[in-house]
């Protein structure tokens, strides 16, 4: 017997995180770095505290309490929501406050991106706040006048002109006080993706709230992107940062519909393709692209969602095939990089400092995710064990996925993936990974669509009120009609063990699968071991026989092996 993948489970947990590792004595500032590690183990501030996080965090929040329909933490998402109104200032642009652990006041453009996106929530909850809306156009517009518009080509021969719109920020950094100061900069590298992340919220603003700015700037980095910044190859590729690179290409596949620019959809999914070619098949995404010895990656948190997100921008560009992706990735290494056995942490009655927290924190912790996880383990030595940032992405993932479960219309309700939830119309209990069905409880009448997925294949069934009805497809969805209130539908089939090798970091992993969920992985990882799903084991999976008789299938990473 195996553990039930549960998206409720890892949503609740990351409430403790993010209500308990703020600081009250700064009205809820999060603590960005975590060492949990050092005796004592310690949380401390630092400046992306009051940047990145308190718009990610504000989002991860907002994403719980509408998962779990709870107000738990609307003290501290208020606290998050006073410090994104706090320091704005010149370009329209917002900066963060003076603490003792800052030195330089400036605004970044990849922190822009997250303040973008929070802001965009924010007025989708209160449509009427003048004052958030006036904040949005505002950054939009101070970001636009400060971008340069590459209009000429001087080439050997002669001057040419570009025929369409290139916007590039000349630094990734702008100084509340000096402006440019082009001897000041991140030190990140990569300027290019690093700003193009903006991409997404841009193209957002511009589909919910129709702001022509956003569309304009947002087209102008898109070309810059793709073409004059040579960050890309022919084919999609890159030498980088993941979670940049995969967020651009979202905003790339989102703009390209929109706009009915193939051009702009084919580049974000050679992109996507690209990443999922360097991940897993369970979900582990590397932080860089080509950057390290792949024996020196490591999974971030924040490119599992980036991945969820661009499945889904791409599932609306009319990409099916990639919901066997995103079903994969959430059940597995989504919910594996969270942190929920602290018994290691050693904590000690030491007092907190003006920048610098002891108490607690084991307690603290559960909830939080992983910047730095290998297949098969979190490396609590590494930087960012646990990350701020990735505490800020993963509670979206969730929600995006959550969403996305059952879609309903007035007249049929499709559920899209094998997880439990419900909703007005439906109730979906499912027995993966220990047995093969899916039911459904219908609560209103309807047709019923149920998207099938490649572990389902042999031998499936399907039962109406205990009854057997043969089994219709429509558009790929096997289709019910007429459902009524109170009828239970069951689709059934076979579900099987098998072993499947993928080689990751330079490692080879032996991955055990029972339909879409990983139940174990060897070798086994050290010091907090990931895939323990093994409730009751049938047989022993230490022997050879399995491999010896052919149970062992060879995937490349980039196949979907359920």
């Amino acid at each position: 017997m195996y553990k039930q993948f549960n998206i409720m489970e890892p949503v609740k947990l990351s409430l403790n995180y993010l209500t308990s590792m703020v600081d009250k004595e700064n009205d809820y500032l999060p603590y960005w770095l975590i060492n949990v590690t050092s005796t004592p183990a310690f949380a401390r501030h630092c400046r992306v505290d009051d940047a990145e996080l308190v718009a990610s965090w504000y989002e991860a929040i907002d994403s719980v309490q509408e998962m779990l329909n709870v107000s738990d933490g609307e003290e501290v998402k208020a606290g998050f929501q006073r410090h994104l109104l706090k320091s704005w200032g010149p370009m329209g642009l917002r900066y963060h406050e003076s603490y003792p652990w800052t030195n330089s006041i400036y605004s970044s453009f990849h922190e822009m991106a997250y303040v973008l996106s929070a802001l965009n929530r924010w007025q989708q909850k209160e449509p009427d706040n003048e004052q958030i809306a006036a904040r949005a156009k505002g950054l939009v517009s101070g970001m636009r006048e400060l971008v340069i518009q590459r209009k000429t080509r001087t080439f050997w021969s002669s001057d040419c002109q570009y025929g369409y719109k290139i916007y590039e920020f000349p630094n990734d950094v702008y100084l509340r006080d000096k402006g440019w100061d082009f001897s000041c900069c991140t030190g990140r590298g990569e300027q290019s993706i690093r700003n193009g992340i903006l991409l997404h919220p841009l193209v957002k603003r511009y589909e919910l709230f129709n702001d022509p700015v956003a569309l304009d700037l947002a087209e102008g980095l898109a070309e810059y992107g793709i073409g004059l910044s040579r960050y890309f190859s022919y084919d999609g590729q890159f030498f980088g940062h993941v979670h940049s690179a995969v967020w651009f290409a979202a905003g790339l596949v989102l703009l390209g519909r929109l706009t009915d620019n193939e051009r702009f959809l084919r580049k974000g999914k050679q992109i996507y393709d690209y990443v999922l070619s360097l991940s897993s098949s369970f979900g582990w995404v590397p932080e860089y692209a080509r950057w390290r010895d792949p024996s020196e990656e490591y999974c971030e948190t924040c490119c599992i969602k980036d991945i969820i997100e661009c499945g889904f921008e791409l599932i609306d560009a009319g990409y099916d095939e990639y919901w066997e992706v995103i079903n994969n990735y959430v059940r597995n290494q989504l919910v594996e990089q969270q942190i929920k056995d602290t018994s290691f942490i050693i904590v000690e009655d030491t007092k907190d400092t003006a920048d610098t927290t002891y108490r607690n924190l084991d307690k603290r912790v559960v909830g939080g995710f992983s910047g730095g996880s290998e297949p098969n383990s979190i490396s609590l030595q590494r930087f960012r064990s646990i990350a701020g940032c990735c505490v800020g992405t993963a509670p979206q993932a969730f929600h995006m996925v959550w969403k996305r479960i059952i879609t309903s219309t007035n007249n049929k309700t499709i559920i899209n993936l094998p997880i439990e939830t419900e909703n007005v119309d439906v109730c979906v209990e499912t027995g993966y990974p220990n047995s093969g069905w899916l039911r459904v409880i219908v609560k209103a009448s309807k047709d019923l669509y149920i998207r099938p997925y490649s572990f389902m294949k042999e031998k499936c069934s399907l039962k109406i009120n205990n009854r057997v009805v043969p089994l219709v497809y429509n558009n790929g969805l096997i289709y019910i009609p007429s459902v009524q209130k109170a009828d239970v539908v069951e689709l059934s089939h076979l579900i099987g063990e098998r072993w499947v090798e993928e080689t990751l970091r330079n490692t080879n992993y032996r991955v055990l699968w029972k339909g879409c969920d990983v139940v174990d992985i060897r070798p086994q990882g050290m010091p907090l071991r990931l895939y323990q799903r093994i409730e009751c084991m049938p047989y022993d999976v230490s022997k050879t026989e399995c491999c010896q008789s052919g149970e062992i299938n060879v995937a490349k990473p980039t196949e979907q092996t359920p």
